[in-house]
């Protein structure tokens, strides 16, 4: 949908207005009516999103991963790739939830419209039962898992495809173009829930004004500054470091080589429309191996999502204070594994990983209606997300390339 981020701004503006609208004259009996009207659309947007969370997840992790058999690299390669990917993304969540954590917004604000679901882990439980149930729990009969929108075990048996599908088999050929055309095809209906995408939103915020003190929007600010100075904590910070460490390329080396590539990721927020940028960019101004970076690349801007594996981490932490929920040892397990598996399968385009959120909000059992108040912020912080994603790869190209050569 051509400009969906502007409608979806211009439809939250209009929602907050109406909202306060309705709040201030409740009798209306015309404002009855679109207040009604618009709990209707924001139920129809949650639940055409419930209805493509599952074969999503599930089609783009098994595409995701058996992209990886389309190179002939060596082994070496990919798996430093994998390697440098996890551990960039691990670091990238871990300091997104010890900030959360840190700083706490959204407490004391409690949204009474917003219905909990039902969460996925008991704090009942000692650490060691959880880990035990946990475990079970992820290798449940994928059929079940599907019917039952169960996100977890579908995720395992999603990889298990995916890596079953990595062989270097022509019979397997089929099968791949299998996965990828059924993407392609859920990728298209998301493409069309876009355009129903201002509408929902509209009906949230209505909804959610009108229940709801408007001391939330405040929380909602102190949120934003958090994410944002977490991303550029890890892009200024760990990102440039760690390049120093293997490659002995300073920051400003780093921008400048990387100038262009890291001003078109935060204009476009897609690390897919970067790509053909940050190729030329390593290998030109870096002097990065076709065979490392024709590799590398393009599965980061799959795979490799940093900012957003942390925005996904703290969004659902902020919705977990806002609904009053306390996320205990076992639950902020659940979440650190389910935000990076989540920006594994979001689309480099933008905001599309709105899917993906509500899939680690289901997860936790948080409502998914709090996408009402994550959307319409969604376009601003996606510029520090993208730019940080697409850094990562770069400075991951640059550091497997160093590797190999040495």
């Amino acid at each position: 949908m051509k400009n969906a981020n502007k409608y979806i701004l211009l439809a939250a503006i209009a929602g907050i207005i109406i909202g306060l609208v309705i709040k201030k004259f409740p009798d209306s009996l015309i404002l009855q009516y679109v207040s009604d009207i618009s709990i209707l659309a924001g139920q129809i947007f949650i639940t055409t999103l419930k209805m493509i969370l599952v074969p999503l997840v599930f089609f783009s992790i098994v595409n995701g991963i058996s992209n990886l058999a389309s190179s002939n690299k060596a082994g070496t390669i990919w798996r430093s790739t994998l390697l440098y990917f996890a551990g960039t993304m691990f670091f990238a969540v871990f300091i997104a939830m010890i900030a959360m954590n840190l700083f706490k917004p959204g407490i004391g604000v409690s949204i009474d419209a917003w219905q909990l679901n039902e969460v996925v882990t008991s704090e009942a439980l000692s650490f060691k039962d959880f880990i035990y149930q946990f475990i079970l729990g992820l290798f449940e009969n994928p059929f079940s898992s599907l019917a039952n929108g169960k996100i977890l075990p579908l995720i395992i048996f999603s990889i298990l495809i995916g890596i079953a599908l990595n062989e270097k088999n022509k019979a397997l050929n089929s099968a791949r173009d299998f996965f990828k055309s059924f993407y392609e095809i859920i990728f298209k209906i998301v493409n069309w829930i876009m355009y129903i995408a201002p509408f929902g939103i509209f009906g949230l915020l209505v909804n959610m004004v009108v229940s709801q003190n408007i001391t939330i929007f405040s929380q909602v600010g102190i949120f934003m500054l958090i994410v944002i100075g977490v991303i550029l904590f890890h892009g200024i910070i760990f990102l440039p470091t760690l390049l120093f460490i293997f490659n002995r390329v300073n920051i400003l080396s780093l921008w400048k080589g990387g100038r262009v590539s890291f001003i078109s990721a935060f204009a476009t927020s897609s690390s897919s429309a970067t790509l053909p940028i940050t190729l030329k960019a390593s290998q030109n101004n870096f002097g990065a191996s076709k065979d490392v970076s024709n590799f590398v690349l393009p599965i980061g801007a799959t795979m490799n999502m940093d900012g957003t594996a942390m925005y996904e981490a703290a969004a659902a932490l902020f919705i977990a204070n806002l609904v009053g929920l306390d996320l205990g040892l076992s639950q902020q397990f659940v979440l650190f594994f389910i935000a990076m598996i989540a920006s594994i399968g979001a689309p480099g385009i933008p905001s599309a990983g709105m899917v993906t959120m509500a899939m680690v909000l289901q997860v936790l059992g948080l409502p998914l209606e709090a996408l009402g108040i994550l959307i319409p912020m969604d376009r601003l912080l996606d510029t520090f997300r993208t730019t940080v994603n697409v850094e990562g790869d770069l400075v991951g190209t640059l550091i497997i390339d160093k590797l190999v050569k040495d």
